[in-house]
């Protein structure tokens, strides 16, 4: 199971991760496509892994563990060089810093339900059409000046990738929200002592 393809996905994904650190610190356009299609590429392993895992019966305990963490070691990484290479820059890094936070606080309940033996905290549609519009636009922040070039001038890239992390960043806040609120609920429910049956003393 730790060699399974939806693993070696999930590990494809954390080791993407120096090679696109490494992409920023070269000026040339090719380094910005590269660390796109890389990026892309990475981002559809996160679809293709679970997927597959699930299709093949080849779910795992590594594979548990080590899926989400991929994922938000992939989107850390990015916004970190985006924000360190002024892609993000001003009022800018604050839909990253909201996005980074998030993850923070799911990961968080996610634990402490874990370890209380709770439903857990299910993905929503609204969180999945979140993801999909955080990698988007991450995307467009990679490629930024370079697919602006590549368009002469017509399509400002970057712009659209700000717009489209600010967008991202609200669907965080409110899929935030409606986790926490659900994380508390289930917290409360497992917490509280059992009701005693009618009849009885003590």
């Amino acid at each position: 199971m730790v060699t399974s393809l939806p693993n070696i996905l999930t590990y494809s994904r954390i080791a993407a991760i120096p090679v696109l650190i490494a992409l920023f610190y070269v000026p040339d356009a090719w380094a910005a496509w590269t660390c796109l299609v890389i990026y892309a590429a990475a981002a559809i392993t996160d679809y293709f892994d679970g997927k597959l895992a699930r299709a093949w019966n080849e779910t795992s305990l590594i594979g548990r563990l080590l899926d989400p963490i991929a994922d938000k070691m992939l989107v850390t990484a990015v916004l970190f060089m985006l924000a360190a290479f002024d892609r993000l820059q001003g009022w800018s890094v604050i839909p990253a810093v909201v996005i980074l936070l998030r993850e923070v606080l799911i990961s968080g309940l996610r634990e402490f339900l874990a370890g209380m033996n709770a439903r857990g905290l299910p993905v929503t549609a609204l969180a999945k059409w979140k993801t999909a519009i955080q990698m988007l636009a991450i995307g467009f922040l990679i490629v930024g000046d370079a697919g602006t070039r590549a368009f002469g001038g017509q399509v400002p890239v970057t712009e659209i990738g700000v717009a489209g992390i600010w967008i991202a960043a609200v669907l965080t806040l409110v899929t935030g929200w409606s986790y926490l609120r659900e994380g508390v609920r289930q917290a409360i429910t497992e917490d509280s002592p059992p009701a005693k049956a009618a009849g009885t003393f003590g």
